[in-house]
């Protein structure tokens, strides 16, 4: 019905979405913003945001989280310390100082006693946690000592390379944890991501909690929420901007990316390089390549869609070219009445009649004499009267 239709039939409703996201997109800048709210943490926004969703990029040039916390953790001092757990810390940042023993072939680090116990971190949980080959470990109280199996000197400065980026606590990849209040509930954003691990650690509320990698949420969460993210994301990054795009365009283009069940990309390599038509599939990019191998299969393009009939110079199936008209229109014989009615009555014009000289007919010069002499009468007498 009139009013609840959300477009007109054969609408091209693709190619107006495409319009509609690529033009404001020539508008975006290329640099990067400082996340709201924090300081030191830079999310990359803008354009080379936009590629990266609609690509779908599974390494991102900046990936964040924004952790929501329970109820029973909404202070600063607990905030904190969920930030402490959540935070990777590599040996490095425990290290004061570092030697290179070469005659015993050892590495040498001397640890930070406060930052020990503020992480709850102690000699033999690192002793655990170094896990190098051919390497013997040992240490007491703040001094941790690391020999090399091997007798060559240049395996030494890999060694101590290797051991101060060990993992010692936190998640991995997450390389700063920032404790922020947001509307009057305290969050922690987050340079680096993992979804699920993160929404193992106590204190975290995982129903909220969530990042800016699609294909962690279409893995933990699943693909109404990495279609979601898309849209959210998107919208974000264009209003961030100024740039005022319909959510309609947006949400079209997330369920073309997502209706698979899994992500795919709008690209060569996605849902561009995926379409049935060998004529679209040349057109988009890699033009020859396309031509060859559908040469060598032998494939056949219907000319189905819009892209194909443009280039074989057709009318396209969209709007009013979109269907065939036909038809059987029988013809009903007039009556005589409708048909004095339908002829159209010419009104007659007065004769007027011309005057035409009669010529006179033609004759010899010799009888028109004798008629001459004959058509003359004697003129009569005058007689004289008698008085």
């Amino acid at each position: 019905m009139k009013g609840k239709r959300m477009f007109s039939p054969e609408e091209a409703i693709g190619v107006v979405a495409a319009q509609s996201l690529s033009e404001p997109a020539t508008q975006m800048t290329m640099r990067t913003y400082h996340f709201a709210g924090t300081a030191g943490i830079q999310v990359t926004l803008g354009l080379p945001r936009i590629i990266e969703i609609f690509d779908a990029r599974k390494e991102l040039a900046t990936p964040t989280m924004e952790i929501h916390l329970d109820k029973d953790h909404q202070t600063v001092e607990k905030a904190k310390k969920v930030a402490e757990n959540i935070k990777e810390v590599k040996l490095k940042d425990l290290v004061t100082a570092d030697m290179l023993d070469m005659t015993n072939l050892e590495v040498i680090c001397k640890l930070d006693a406060k930052l020990l116990k503020e992480l709850e971190l102690d000699i033999e949980k690192i002793k655990k946690a170094v896990k190098l080959k051919k390497v013997k470990v040992d240490g007491t109280g703040n001094e941790l000592r690391v020999a090399s199996m091997g007798v060559d000197v240049k395996n030494l400065h890999k060694l101590k390379y290797k051991l101060l980026e060990l993992h010692m606590k936190g998640i991995k990849g997450v390389t700063q944890a920032i404790v922020n209040k947001d509307n009057g509930e305290w969050i922690i954003n987050t340079l680096g991501s993992s979804l699920k691990k993160v929404q193992k650690i106590e204190g975290v509320d995982p129903y909220k909690t969530t990042c800016n990698s699609i294909f962690e949420i279409l893995e933990v969460l699943g693909v109404e929420a990495a279609r979601n993210s898309i849209i959210n994301q998107s919208k974000y990054t264009l209003d961030e901007q100024g740039l005022h795009v319909d959510v309609r365009y947006i949400m079209l283009l997330a369920d073309l990316m997502t209706f698979s069940g899994t992500i795919k990309a709008i690209g060569r390599y996605g849902i561009a390089g995926e379409k049935d038509s060998v004529l679209a599939r040349a057109a988009f990019e890699e033009t020859k390549k396309h031509l060859i191998s559908a040469a060598i299969r032998n494939d056949e393009d219907d000319l189905s869609g819009i892209v194909e009939n443009i280039m074989v110079n057709q009318v396209i199936p969209a709007g009013t070219g979109s269907f065939d008209l036909y038809g059987d229109i029988p013809k009903v014989p007039m009556k005589p009445a409708a048909k004095e009615k339908a002829e159209p009555i010419k009104a007659e014009k007065p004769k007027v009649e011309k005057k035409t000289e009669k010529k006179a007919e033609w004759k010899p010069k010799a009888e028109k004499k004798i008629e001459k002499k004959e058509t003359k009468k004697p003129a009569p007498k005058k007689t004289a009267k008698k008085k």
